[in-house]
């Protein structure tokens, strides 16, 4: 693989480092803001928050934390557009809400689908060894 030396290998650790550590920081948020994600949760109509905001808080903090070290790259990505695929539409949908929400709304919704891209590319790359990581793998 091209990534394998080089500025390559120095730029896919870079972008794992920035990608995953702001995902397993949000997914940390979960945790440190329980109350909050559950009551916005709730809002949004998920069914079992108190249970869900948990779940999806360990998802986004072993996603973000496996793209960062190279550790299951493949189940950790796959996990994370798993993630974004059930929970973009339902948690921001601004085609529902007030105008007053909506620009909030659809930035949110574009994040998530940009996050969603590139958890797609590292899935892609999963299947491969990446230099400076752990390389524990099931594939």
């Amino acid at each position: 693989m091209v990534l394998e030396n080089g500025p390559g290998a120095e730029l896919l650790l870079a972008g794992r480092i920035l990608f995953g550590l702001v995902i397993a920081f949000t997914g940390l948020n979960h945790f440190l803001d329980m109350e909050g994600m559950i009551g916005y949760a709730e809002a949004k109509g998920v069914p079992a928050a108190s249970l869900a905001i948990p779940l999806s808080g360990a998802v986004l903090l072993l996603g973000g934390l496996g793209i960062v070290l190279g550790v299951f790259p493949v189940l950790a990505a796959a996990a994370l557009v798993a993630f974004f695929v059930v929970v973009t539409p339902k948690m921001h949908d601004f085609w529902n809400v007030p105008e007053e929400q909506k620009e909030g709304e659809i930035n949110s919704f574009l994040k998530n689908v940009g996050l969603l891209g590139a958890s797609l590319v590292f899935l892609a790359l999963g299947v491969s060894s990446w230099p400076y990581a752990m390389n524990l793998s099931l594939f």
